[in-house]
């Protein structure tokens, strides 16, 4: 996998810039000045960098959920019918899994998009095995199910159509407005309390949000998804996720406009920076913000509760299944009693949803008659 670092400026909306090689690569090779002039001087001369074309691959799946036991994930199944996402959020911690792939978790996590083209049918299959068990299923707890490709693949809508024909619960994450496409499949089945969703919003700093997440919604219209979602009878919490410090520091204003608009919950995770995507976001922050990329990737390591040879090493995670979505330490605390705080000045998070296993039918599932 080789490596071509050009300006993130000659990318436009895209949240990285380069095809950096991943973990598994056997080399790593990189652009330098051999004195006929740099990339960078080539673009301040107005050369054009034609903007890479998102590649969209049809991968025939073997499976369509996945099972998780630890205690800091909300749900025990999910289920996700893209690998790679086009919305490029700059620290997305899914980026990493491309390499398994061998892509880059920078550049082509965001233009080489696979879509596993028989998951629906795979879905109703596993459901309608007989040692099943009917636990929550999350669509997009890796990349977004209403990425731009869904408006012509449509796999999420036959994802919800499988479990709403087995009346099977499931909850959805995005960042999309495209949800709104299946308000008409949403509605019914949450009315009988078998489906959730829930909306990320990161900051309400449109710049930011331009810069961080730069295919996602503007925020405006997120909390516009939050108001169809709630005018539908749809359950809808709010994601203020991650909190990345001294970037997106509105959380209590994201959680009374998410309010507002009609969530009813919320949570939030810090600042995960796993494998590649460490190096990545140093990048970012050193193109974007210089003056504060120290301080803030000095404060994700004291989330973390990174030792002194840790940080040396350049470390900026610890993948402990205690601390890692909340932080540990002081600054992690302060995190804490902010979201309490407003949460409960907002009245949010007073009820949980609490989605329907009862009726889950398998005869459904397998695409039988219900007899009972």
């Amino acid at each position: 996998m080789s490596e071509v670092r050009i300006p993130v400026a000659a990318v436009k909306g895209r949240g990285i810039a380069t095809a950096t090689a991943h973990r598994f690569a056997p080399d790593t090779r990189g652009a330098f000045d051999d004195g006929w002039g740099t990339l960078e001087e080539a673009h301040a001369d107005g050369e054009a960098t034609a903007p890479p074309a998102t590649q969209v691959t049809l991968e025939t799946a073997r499976s369509a959920l996945t099972r998780n036991d630890s205690p800091d994930i909300f749900f025990d199944q999910a289920v996700n019918p893209y690998r790679g996402c086009e919305h490029g959020c700059v620290y997305c911690y899914a980026r990493p899994t491309h390499s398994y792939l061998n892509l880059s978790p920078g550049l082509d996590f965001e233009t080489r998009i696979i879509a596993k083209h028989n998951i629906a049918e795979l879905l109703r299959a596993e459901l309608a095995r007989p040692g099943h068990v009917p636990t929550a299923i999350n669509i997009g707890s890796a990349t977004d199910c209403y990425q731009p490709v869904e408006r012509e693949l449509r796999l999420t809508r036959a994802l919800i159509e499988v479990l709403g024909e087995a009346r099977h619960p499931f909850s959805l994450i995005t960042k999309s407005s495209g949800v709104e496409r299946d308000l008409d499949l949403l509605a019914p089945l949450a009315h009988s309390r078998l489906a959730a969703a829930y909306v990320t919003i990161t900051t309400l700093d449109a710049r930011l949000a331009r810069l961080l997440e730069p295919r996602a919604a503007a925020p405006h219209r997120r909390l516009r998804t939050i108001r169809a979602l709630a005018d539908a009878g749809v359950p809808v919490g709010v994601s203020v996720a991650p909190q990345i410090p001294f970037l997106n520091e509105d959380m209590e204003q994201v959680l009374q406009a998410a309010r507002d608009a009609g969530a009813t919950s919320a949570f939030y995770t810090v600042l995960r920076l796993p494998w590649e995507l460490n190096p990545l976001m140093r990048d970012w922050l050193a193109l974007h913000y210089p003056q504060r990329a120290a301080r803030v990737l000095a404060r994700v390591q004291d989330l973390h509760g990174l030792d002194e040879a840790a940080r040396s090493a350049g470390k900026a995670y610890r993948a402990d299944a205690a601390s890692r979505m909340k932080g540990t330490g002081l600054w992690a605390d302060l995190l804490r009693q902010r979201f309490v705080t407003a949460c409960r000045r907002l009245g949010l998070n007073r009820t949980r949803i609490e989605l329907d296993t009862s009726q889950y039918r398998p005869a459904l599932a397998r695409g039988q008659a219900c007899l009972f």
